[in-house]
């Protein structure tokens, strides 16, 4: 930007006058200067790229329940997965009757915070059935994009996870077949250009995600360092390492580093450098924390039960909120995995384990978060804490809000 002839002759004076007062310090002027050259020449710093804060990404999963305000602290969002979108004729529609109410909700927090984005988060464990036959021809998939076009502008979202658990796997429904690896990959790269052309349309970006199983098995069905091109983030689901229902051996369920007791010998950083080897750029990654736990009974008070047999009870998925609750001090002791960087409770008299995450175990994962310069965090759900200290411990973690 060039400068007029009378802001030369002020900035010269200015200078003058600073530099003749002997108890103005250099080092002082130097950033007066600073200052004045940053108001009057953005253009000096045009090349520069913003810095990028880390993203903090809640799915919200309020089920047949109608959200009511301040239910969600949007502030300290950078984006909202609206779980759950079903499959169902090769379309995507709403999965509750509730669901309309709930995403206008969500999309009129943007008042409260106008950066937030909302996005619908289609499939999940139970209704990642029909992905398979949606995926498998370029009708098929066309049929779908269309469908997607449809439900974002009537919503008016800002984009779409794919949470398809899991491409060429069992998963809940057995409904797989070899080809979802090459599938997988021309659904998002199909997606992703058709979500170009609608933001033309519609003047604002369209963000495409996934959720992403942390397991090698799910690396070994997927073509990640193509898909990487397409989305926006990778959602790592960076926890159910262990669950009671398919490991009679307790275990942490979501661990930051590998314990070397763990006989899996398993981990969020594990996962991350298998996806950064196969392709997936460290920014791209979203690290996923729980806000839940699981539960063993039966578990012999042996090294305060971690890594010992155990057998599932009832009500074994726990929410932060019951675990806080009704176990923490209250038969309970908790302890600290310090190779692994997690908590976990275990009481002598009822024999049982919990696997859990806490505010201890997410100040590591954020600063692991930071260090190794992932794209943020995200956590399922929201619902699980309805106290904000889960969140509160993002949100200071990764300095967002210092």
């Amino acid at each position: 930007m060039k400068r007029t002839a009378l802001q030369q002759t002020k900035l010269y004076h200015l200078v003058s006058n600073f530099s003749g007062r002997t108890q103005i310090s250099w080092c002082y002027l130097y950033w007066f200067l600073l200052s004045v050259l940053c108001l009057n020449s953005p253009a000096l710093f045009a090349g520069v790229p913003p810095v990028q804060q880390p993203v903090i990404v809640a799915y919200v999963f309020p089920q047949q329940a109608v959200l009511q305000p301040g239910d969600v602290a949007a502030r300290k969002l950078t984006r909202i997965n609206f779980a759950f979108a079903n499959l169902q004729g090769g379309k995507i529609v709403t999965g509750t009757a509730s669901d309309a109410a709930n995403m206008a909700a969500l999309i009129a927090l943007k008042r409260e915070n106008p950066s937030l984005t909302v996005l619908v988060s289609v499939g999940g464990w139970l209704w990642s059935g029909n992905f398979s036959d949606m995926a498998l021809t370029s009708e098929s998939r066309r049929v779908f994009i269309q469908s997607v076009i449809e439900f974002i502008e009537r919503y008016q979202l800002d984009g779409l996870d794919i949470d398809w658990e899991y491409p060429g796997m069992a998963g809940a429904t057995n409904h797989f077949r070899p080809e979802d690896k090459q599938n997988y990959t021309r659904i998002l790269a199909e997606l992703r250009k058709q979500f170009d052309d609608e933001e033309k349309k519609l003047r604002r970006p369209l963000f495409l995600t996934i959720a992403a199983g942390s397991s090698s098995e799910f690396l070994e069905h997927t073509e990640m360092a193509e898909v990487q091109k397409y989305v926006d983030t990778v959602n790592l689901m960076a926890y159910d390492y262990y669950e009671p229902d398919s490991d009679a051996t307790t275990g942490n369920h979501a661990p930051l580093f590998t314990d070397p007791l763990d006989p899996k010998k398993v981990s969020a950083d594990r996962s991350v450098q298998e996806f950064e080897q196969a392709g997936v750029p460290a920014g791209k990654i979203v690290l996923g924390v729980p806000f839940y736990g699981h539960t063993w009974g039966q578990v012999p008070d042996q090294n305060h039960g971690l890594f010992q047999p155990g057998k599932p009870v009832p009500n074994a998925y726990a929410n932060f909120s019951n675990i806080s609750a009704s176990m923490l001090n209250h038969g309970f002791t908790r302890y600290w995995d310090a190779a692994a960087s997690v908590p976990y409770l275990y009481s002598p008299a009822q024999k049982i384990f919990v696997s859990y995450e806490d505010p201890d175990s997410l100040a590591p994962k954020c600063k692991y978060v930071l260090d190794h310069k992932l794209a943020g965090v995200m956590f399922w759900d929201y619902s699980s804490d309805p106290s904000g200290k889960l969140l509160d411990a993002i949100d200071t973690g990764l300095h967002r809000n210092p």
